[in-house]
């Protein structure tokens, strides 16, 4: 591996944390020497890594081993000493402004997070104090907006893609801003960058000065997969079920594009909310759509719901190939009638408060060969029940994929064994391998994939 260049700087905060209270501070300050110390290292080297070509956390906290951060007060707040970040995060030795303010948004949302967790009055037992926990971490992080009209439209889809595929995404999101709808991604490489990009162009022809490119992450997910640098709103969640609850709960409609396990992660967690029958007069649009070259992958992932969820799941989405304008139209359409259904039943346009969502899909999933080998995947259980399984087994993938502590249990123990009725099991793996063959597993360059799981009947 070449030697990295690397640049010593100091930073003051910008666009989060500009006014602290005493006790934040000192927060702040032990943050910067306690338990949190190691959390708030990892994000903050991810986003000052941003760009890098790599998906793997493990190489890239080993490749600065000696980078370190500090924390020190100053009269009106605080002040970052960092030693040893990588050097593409400055320009002339000016720290990049994006990347300042992703920073000190990553330091609010840990210390933020500990705060909360720490307060005998948050309720982590239920699905209802889940719930207003999520909505107090956005609420703190300001990513909601009283009052504005539904169109933030969330884009899921891969990091590893053609750059057919990307292109793609960017003339999707070039049609979602012309119709003045903003963007929520999962702020790194791809999928995740490809509509918004497309979207400045949009959003700068209609004038349009107040874009939202909201980024959404959690620790493991944002040290594999540094933000991209067009992303103005980054939230860092706790874990990925939080995470996944605010797109559902923020976003107003949701499009797929192709992706692998952490795509069909997302899709799963969505089509199992929607499948719950108190959900089942809930407007939320959902459109998975693919350019011609990427065809296949709509079939294989229409297929594998069909196969395991049935046609009840597959009435939940539409398929769109090929067609930016129609994905923006009929997202677009499907707006209006979210905004007509919340008025009549007097719900927040900013915070979806009556979508139903079980705590099995809010509660943490640990990807130990344990918990992954006991996951029940039989076709007698509830829809949205298997969907919520079938969800555990695509995060456990991504977490031996990318994730460090994933990363280290599968060099010590081996692959996962997954086990399940046959009818359940022969789609998931097949899915699984397709999604080797096309290349959706890692970044282009990289050594040849691994599988991290092995099927057991």
């Amino acid at each position: 591996m070449p030697k990295r260049q690397k640049n010593n700087a100091e930073v003051s905060p910008k666009g989060s944390l500009e006014t602290l209270s005493q006790r934040e501070v000192q927060q702040l300050r032990e943050a910067g020497s306690g338990s949190l110390y190691p959390l708030f290292r990892k994000c903050a080297l991810a986003i000052l890594n941003t760009g890098a070509q790599s998906d793997n956390a493990k190489t890239i906290l080993e490749a600065y081993a000696d980078f370190e951060v500090r924390i020190h007060q100053q009269d009106r707040g605080i002040r970052l000493s960092l030693h040893n970040a990588p050097a593409d995060a400055f320009v002339d030795g000016q720290m990049i402004a994006s990347t300042r303010e992703m920073l000190f948004s990553a330091l609010r949302d840990i210390v933020y997070t500990q705060s909360e967790r720490d307060n005998r009055q948050v309720d982590l037992q239920s699905s209802a104090g889940i719930t207003d926990y999520v909505f107090h971490l956005l609420r703190n992080a300001r990513a909601m907006r009283a009052g504005v009209e539904p169109k933030l439209v969330v884009c899921w889809g891969g990091h590893s893609i053609s750059t057919q595929e990307y292109k793609y995404s960017k003339k999707v999101g070039h049609e979602l801003g012309l119709r003045g709808l903003d963007i929520c991604t999962g702020c790194g490489p791809g999928v995740m960058k490809g509509p918004m990009k497309g979207a400045t162009i949009s959003h700068a022809k209609q004038r349009n000065r107040d874009a939202r490119y909201l980024g959404l992450t959690e620790p493991g997910i944002i040290t594999a997969e540094a933000p991209n640098p067009i992303v103005n709103e980054l939230v860092i969640l706790p874990d990925i079920e939080k995470r996944l609850e605010a797109f559902v709960r923020l976003g107003h409609g949701i499009i797929v594009f192709p992706g692998g396990v952490g795509t069909a992660e997302e899709l799963l967690y969505l089509l199992g909310i929607l499948c719950h029958p108190d959900n089942s007069e809930l407007p939320f649009p959902l459109i998975l759509t693919a350019p011609k070259t990427a065809r296949q992958w709509l079939v294989q992932i229409h297929q594998f719901i069909g196969e395991t969820l049935g046609e009840a799941a597959q009435k939940r989405y539409q398929i769109i190939e090929d067609n930016p304008a129609e994905v923006a139209r009929q997202m677009a359409a499907g707006l209006i009638k979210v905004k007509n259904f919340r008025r009549e039943r007097s719900d927040a346009f900013h915070f979806n408060w009556l979508l139903k969502i079980d705590e099995g899909f809010q509660r943490p999933f640990a990807a130990t060969h344990e918990n992954m080998a006991a996951l029940h995947l039989q076709s007698d259980l509830p829809l949205h029940e298997l969907a919520a399984n079938l969800r555990r087994v695509f995060s456990g993938i991504v977490a031996g994929n990318v994730k460090e502590n994933g990363i280290r249990l599968i060099e010590q123990h081996g692959p996962y064994q997954i086990r399940g009725e046959q009818r359940i099991m022969q789609p998931l793996d097949a899915l699984l391998r397709q999604f080797i063959e096309a290349g959706r597993m890692k970044l282009p360059g990289a050594l040849p994939y691994q599988p991290c799981w092995q099927p057991v009947d």
